[in-house]
């Protein structure tokens, strides 16, 4: 296997070496198993939300509408990472080109971003349905919730684009081992033989946003609380709670694995809880989604019910028949 191209007196470097995967020898398929099961319980657990929503009538409000994109977006958030993971783990070639690295960037990182701002979507959602409850209908339209959707996708894909093209114009002539279980920014840059710290304006453009969207949905909840605590019913109280409890899951779950893996600031950590925490944000969320959504939301399961009840009975007719 080539790793690198002569160019002039430099030795460019056209493929990465995942070097974590080196490690883990015969050992590999201990951590291929599980990882397997998980992946397929991320696909089967999002796909199913997303057709039970879109498939019974009693879902079609904004509420699901934005969660079945959240569980589209996290399909293909964890599928531009774990498959490549799933085949370094059992397979002699733990490479990676240098395109397949740059476009595994580009959408773990817009589709990432994308999330975040269906978050703050639907956390502004909840503000209104619950704090302006008369005025939510005229409010959150179906063409509104499609152009919410439009525009958060515009701008994950959007905002990582020029960073994506700045790093496909760096040389990369020495080392190719990257210590990391994907393709991510800091990793990669730090392989780079010229000088890249005009990233440090790209990073603070991702922290501004961030912290925007952090702040927009703790505000948001804080005062959905407020009105909350001051219903006079406490049916109304614990419905609202237990509408809201889900989404801020999600919205911790998602900020603090971000919050964690980029903005440690001055904070580094070993090679080991580098991975511990990588492992975390690309499966801990996209895994915990489904059950959140589903399991602990009786809408959501009561639809599943009604969905494979018709299953059967559509079976059972067609035996008859």
């Amino acid at each position: 296997m080539t790793w690198f191209m002569a160019r002039g007196n430099q030795t460019m470097v056209t493929e990465f070496l995942f070097s974590i995967f080196l490690h883990v020898h015969e050992g590999g398929l201990l951590f291929f198993i599980p990882l397997l099961i998980i992946y397929g319980f991320i696909i089967i657990g999002n796909l199913m939300i997303f057709i039970v929503i879109h498939l019974d009538m009693g879902l079609h409000t904004p509420m699901y509408f934005f969660i079945s994109v959240l569980s589209f977006l996290e399909i293909w958030y964890s599928t531009t990472t774990i498959p490549k993971i799933l085949f370094s783990l059992v397979s002699d070639q733990k490479t990676i080109s240098l395109a397949g690295c740059l476009m595994q960037m580009y959408f773990f990182h817009s589709l990432g971003i994308t999330e975040g701002c269906v978050l703050t979507v639907m956390a502004i959602d909840r503000y209104i349905a619950i704090c302006h409850p008369l005025r939510y209908p005229t409010i959150m339209t179906s063409k509104l919730c499609i152009q919410l959707t439009a525009g958060s996708c515009f701008c994950g894909f959007l905002l990582v684009l020029p960073e994506i093209v700045w790093i496909a114009t760096l040389p990369f002539c020495g080392s190719n081992e990257i210590q990391q279980i994907f393709c991510d920014f800091t990793p990669v840059l730090s392989l780079a033989c010229t000088d890249t710290s005009l990233v440090v304006i790209a990073d603070a453009i991702h922290v501004v946003e961030i912290l925007a969207s952090f702040l927009v949905i703790a505000l948001s909840y804080i005062r959905i609380i407020m009105v909350i605590l001051g219903m006079p019913s406490t049916e109304g109280r614990r419905k609202a709670f237990s509408t809201c409890a889900a989404h801020l899951a999600v919205f911790l779950l998602f900020f603090g694995s971000v919050a964690v893996m980029y903005l440690q600031f001055s904070a580094t950590y070993s090679v080991f809880w580098d991975t511990v925490i990588a492992i975390t944000f690309v499966i801990l969320a996209p895994f915990l989604n489904p059950i959140i959504y589903s399991l602990r939301n009786k809408d959501m399961k009561d639809a599943i019910g009604r969905l494979f009840c018709h299953q059967k009975r559509a079976g059972g007719f067609g035996n008859s028949i």
